[in-house]
């Protein structure tokens, strides 16, 4: 897990500009730092290395083989058995690190090689014979890869505060995408391509990117999709919970690999207890394997009664933390400034928390169970998609549902407020300082523009039933996407790996082929894991129902000094000012919270997280002073 940085330009490029790079995403590797520099200077790459596969000075990066140069950020799971198939065709290898297979694998193959890959990864490879820069991005966008392009320069970075530190890049946004990544937090700020910044772009998940040096011109394709197999829609269900749950074995064994300590987080939830268990059956050493819980007590979200059925389950050593408010408000400015972007609420925090206490406790990289949910159908509103794409009488099912999840299926009132026009509720809610939808909060500009620009569904999610449509879409183009970024963001800021085994293109692949009632059939989340972790997990874990978030108590520490910050922004001259926000509404749901209505705390932290994220981040980068990135500028 690394930090890569790159400048491409038709002139010599000022090794400096690198250098600052490589400086900014320091978190990112503080065991090294690489610069290489092409004989023109046209090219420079940087590195920051964290060292988990071959520690040793020979898995320094950007690494020169032969006339290819690469630098590279993630890890490639299967690296022994690449090598093994790259040696016998003939190739040898300097060191024992993933970064020397990941860079033969592309001389022996060329772009074919990112279908050899299980791994997270965003790389960038030099080729100077054919004067080609290679990047590409892992199948799920695990790692991210960041770029900003003119017509005399290509500019490459894991992280957005890398490439806007630099000479003639703005640090202009999109205040639209601002809004409606507060108004629905899995749609976002980035869409394929573009981000929020009006400067930068991205490449998008499971696609490759071919720049030609001598002039900039960028081809873009995408070599990944989720496409189902026949073959496994006709397995008998218990076959196909056999084959899932060897998959998930397999996905986590290889993702164990690693020359520096190896743990998990653990919520209690089905997932990450999934991973625990299996984790502790595999490893290797008599070292106790190590948990990492984020407890909130005396809050109703606190999973710490299920945690622990694990822990004594299996032995595991424990470490917890304790998330409060003062921590965040000491921390916030840092924690704002590694995220980069606005989070969707205070359990972002909670996470940066666990990584930072697995820091403390020589625990560099950890498994997570993000994905899960995505993939395997975890989250209870699914359950309508789930209805429609059955094609025999769901009465009963139905019926079983409404028992199970009383809030999983739409009502008749829920289905006639959503048909009122926006512009009605809009009004209404105006009037009577009424309602808990954001888009109540924004000028009338802001609001319409929320309820246009909803990214519509992928044409590619045509081919699933409706089920398999909506995972897909939430997988790889709007909530997963968002999860995985504040996961990358978190575990760096204190140099952390985070792995994820859910996220291994076979599993996608299979679950993708099953039918939809093997995945949450007879009211069911996640059934295909439920039923292939029987006896694996404690009956208790493996049959429950309901899912819990992982949040802090939001609306304590509301409670106890957040509302003071939040009434400081909806009072402050500039709040008003800014065109975007109803001041009179605000205001309203201040008072309504301060008088019980303890669920708009989520609704309060819109305007707080805008606010820090101006503060602390936007704020921060233009006070930086720009760096050029060609020689003999000042």
């Amino acid at each position: 897990m690394c930090g890569i940085a790159g400048i491409v330009a038709k002139q010599p490029v000022d090794l400096r500009a690198v250098e600052r790079m490589n400086m900014l995403q320091e978190h990112r590797g503080p065991d090294d730092s690489g610069v290489w520099s092409s004989k023109n200077k046209n090219v420079i790459l940087g590195h920051r290395r964290l060292s988990i596969i071959d520690t040793s000075s020979s898995g320094h990066q950007p690494m020169v083989r032969g006339s290819h140069v690469i630098t590279y950020n993630g890890e490639i799971y299967n690296y022994l058995e690449i090598t093994k198939k790259l040696k016998a065709l003939g190739n040898s290898f300097d060191s024992a690190s993933d970064t020397e297979v990941l860079l033969r694998a592309y001389q022996q193959w060329g772009e074919q090689a990112l279908d050899e890959l299980n791994g997270m990864f965003a790389f960038a490879i030099y080729d100077d014979k054919h004067q080609q820069i290679f990047c590409a991005r892992d199948r799920f966008g695990e790692k991210p890869l960041l770029f900003h392009r003119t017509n005399d320069s290509f500019i490459f970075a894991s992280e957005y505060k890398a490439i806007l530190a630099l000479e003639g890049v703005s640090s202009k946004y999109d205040e639209n995408r601002i809004m409606r990544f507060l108004y629905h937090p899995t749609q976002g700020l980035d869409d394929e391509m573009q981000t929020c910044f009006k400067d930068i772009k991205q490449i998008p998940p499971g696609h490759y990117l071919k720049l030609d040096v001598k002039t900039l011109q960028i081809k873009i394709k995408r070599y990944w999709d989720i496409v189902p197999d026949n073959q496994f829609s006709k397995m008998r269900e218990p076959d196909a919970q056999v084959y899932f749950r060897e998959l998930l074995t397999d996905s986590i064994k290889i993702r164990m690999r690693s020359d520096v300590p190896i743990g998990s987080c653990l919520s209690g939830g089905l997932d990450s207890s999934s991973i625990v268990c299996l984790a502790n059956q595999l490893k290797s050493t008599s070292r106790p394997y190590e948990v990492f819980t984020g407890r909130f007590p005396n809050s109703q979200n606190d999973e710490w009664k299920w945690a622990k059925k694990i822990i004594e389950s299996t032995s595991v050593v424990s470490h917890t933390t304790k998330t409060n408010v003062d921590d965040f408000n000491n921390n916030l400015s840092d924690f704002i400034w590694h995220n980069e972007l606005p989070v969707a609420s205070t359990s972002q925090f909670a996470q940066w928390d666990i990584f930072r206490l697995a820091k403390q406790k020589g625990i560099t990289v950890l498994l997570d169970g993000q994905g899960g949910d995505e993939l395997l159908g975890g989250y209870e509103q699914y359950f309508e998609k789930y209805l429609a794409s059955q094609t025999s009488s769901v009465i009963l099912e139905r019926k079983k549902i409404n028992e199970r999840y009383p809030l999983a299926l739409l009502n008749k009132r829920q289905y006639a407020k959503q048909c009122l026009p926006h512009w009605i509720r809009h009004l209404l809610a105006g009037l009577a300082g009424m309602g808990s939808d954001f888009s109540f909060g924004l000028m009338p500009k802001y609001a319409t523009f929320l309820h246009r620009t909803i990214p519509t569904p992928p044409e590619s999610a045509a081919r699933f039933h409706p089920l398999a449509a909506t995972l897909y879409r939430e997988m790889l183009y709007t909530h997963l996407p968002v999860l995985l970024r504040y996961g990358d963001r978190n575990s760096m800021a204190h140099s952390r790996e985070v792995r994820l085994p859910f996220c291994d293109h076979r599993l996608a692949e299979f679950t993708f082929s099953l039918p939809p009632n093997y995945l949450m059939g007879g009211a069911q989340t996640k059934r295909l894991l439920r039923g292939a972790m029987s006896g694996v997990l404690p009956e208790e874990i493996r049959t429950r129902w309901n899912k819990q978030g992982f949040l802090p108590p939001q609306a304590q520490w509301f409670q106890q000094n957040l509302t003071a910050y939040v009434s400081d922004v909806i009072n402050h001259p500039n709040f008003e000012k800014s065109g975007i926000w109803r001041k009179n509404w605000w205001l309203a749901v201040l008072k309504r919270f301060n008088d019980g209505e303890l669920h708009l705390a989520s609704m309060l932290w819109r305007p707080l997280i805008e606010d820090a994220w101006k503060k602390y981040f936007l704020a921060r980068i233009n006070s930086l002073d720009k760096t050029p990135i060609f020689k003999g500028k000042n």
